[in-house]
């Protein structure tokens, strides 16, 4: 009885079909979770019965095949207790209002119309990325071209990702650093580093535009991707097209593309962004403090035909067991976080981080430890049906009974390969990767 009925009125649409819906119980929960139905019940009250909350979602729970359907269910809390569109309220997972000059906004500004971006494309989901490589229809890739990525790390199915790039005759990869995927390429072109050309930028966290000036010279025949992709379109005489050239080479050349393409947006000139960060003129303060919705209906969709019809799921928020890929099978759950010492595999190869952070280990309950007699510092095997990987063990206090954690983003040479155990399943929206869909087995080696 704690719902805001008025709000629902107002702006929600399908709250009855919804209410109807919630068939799973606090002790039912507790079956599931492992959390107390104590604890879900008195949460509920104390969400129900302050005047402020808003939730902060992080990335792990939606890297799973129900994890779009699970970020719904939260999201329809702040909707039926009208804990929206005032101070203080909300939910808050990234903040893309700085991204002006992105026509579209992620996921989809990773996967272009192919009916749209003629003369021809043919786009692979990177969650699946070897299964879509090796069912694509001819012509076959002859040439691969990867920058500002890792995906031999990076991708799930670690060894099919491998197997498909060994299959491209020729590859090409820009990069600063020898990266697992680097070492794969016919040829590495060195990549400018951030203060070697003027760029736009803005953030996840804030809505600031700014302008990130160059500051330093790239180092020796290093060349800013803009000049790599100009040369090669002299070459390929491609450079007469007008409608959207590449910019000639130098730094105030780009800063000119830049200016042109900025201002089309939101009336914001270079100059501007010289005296410091604009915010945007559609900043909004509030999220949805006009109780404007981008829906069919313009309201709140808890029932949306549009979410069964984009993504194939169920109208509703709704709960999915996860019971695919030997999950509830194999006796450890596999988690592969972030960290907060690199992003991704970015900077694990640098000596100041590894100076100041422990090196990567598989971290393990100390029940599941003592089971299987492994303490810190001994070599395990960690393995299912996709393969095998061999790591060191680190006992934690941190890590749930049946779980064995291992940062995602860890390059070969450091004793990564975590993704080698992790199948190629895409989210039930949104086209991620269901990195934390994955059981495993563990054990300690042998001397």
């Amino acid at each position: 009885k704690l719902t805001d009925e008025g709000f629902i009125r107002k702006n929600v649409k399908g709250f009855d079909r919804f209410a109807e819906s919630l068939t799973i119980s606090p002790a039912r929960a507790e079956e599931i979770t492992g959390v107390p139905a104590r604890a879900v019940e008195e949460l509920a009250m104390m969400i129900g019965q302050t005047d402020r909350v808003t939730f902060v979602a992080g990335y792990g729970l939606q890297r799973y095949t129900n994890g779009g359907q699970t970020i719904r269910s939260l999201l329809s809390i702040p909707v039926i207790t009208g804990k929206l569109g005032r101070s203080g309220c909300g939910f808050n997972f990234a903040n893309l209002q700085g991204y002006i000059y992105d026509d579209e906004k992620e996921p989809l500004s990773y996967y272009p119309d192919t009916e749209k971006d003629k003369p021809f494309r043919r786009k692979i989901s990177m969650a699946r990325f070897a299964e879509g490589f090796f069912n694509m229809k001819p012509p076959a890739v002859k040439v691969a071209w990867v920058e500002r990525g890792n995906p031999l790390t990076q991708l799930p199915d670690s060894i099919g990702v491998r197997k498909a790039f060994e299959s491209i005759p020729f590859k090409v990869v820009v990069d600063q650093f020898l990266t697992d995927t680097a070492r794969m390429a016919d040829i590495i072109l060195p990549a400018k580093g951030i203060f070697e050309q003027s760029d736009i930028v803005s953030s996840y966290w804030n809505p600031y535009v700014q302008l990130r000036p160059k500051v330093i010279e790239p180092p020796g025949e290093v060349l800013p991707e803009s000049e790599i992709y100009y040369r090669l379109a002299e070459r390929m005489n491609l450079c007469g097209n007008e409608k959207n050239p590449i910019p000639a080479p130098g730094n105030d050349n780009f800063e000119k593309w830049l200016a042109a393409r900025i201002s089309a947006y939101d009336k914001i000139t270079l100059d501007d962004l010289r005296k410091g960060p604009v915010i945007p003129s559609q900043l909004e303060e509030i999220a949805y403090s006009d109780m404007r919705f981008a829906t069919d209906s313009g309201k709140i969709e808890l029932y949306s035909e549009a979410a069964a019809r984009r993504w194939k799921v169920n109208p509703l928020p709704s709960y999915v067991s996860l019971d695919i890929n030997d999950v509830n099978v194999l006796p450890f759950r596999l988690m592969s976080p972030n960290i907060g010492s690199r992003i991704h595999s970015q900077f694990g190869n640098l000596e100041v981080i590894r100076s100041v952070t422990p090196s990567p280990a598989w971290e393990i309950s100390p029940a599941d430890a003592g089971r299987l007699g492994i303490k810190s510092g001994d070599r395990i095997k960690i393995w299912n049906s996709r393969g095998a990987v061999n790591g060191t063990a680190r006992v934690s206090n941190r890590i749930k009974k049946g779980s064995i954690v291992f940062p995602n983003g860890i390059w070969l040479e450091e004793g990564g390969g975590v993704n080698t155990l992790i199948s190629p399943e895409e989210t039930d929206m949104g086209f991620g990767a269901a990195f934390h869909n994955a059981g495993v087995n563990v054990e300690k080696e042998e001397l």
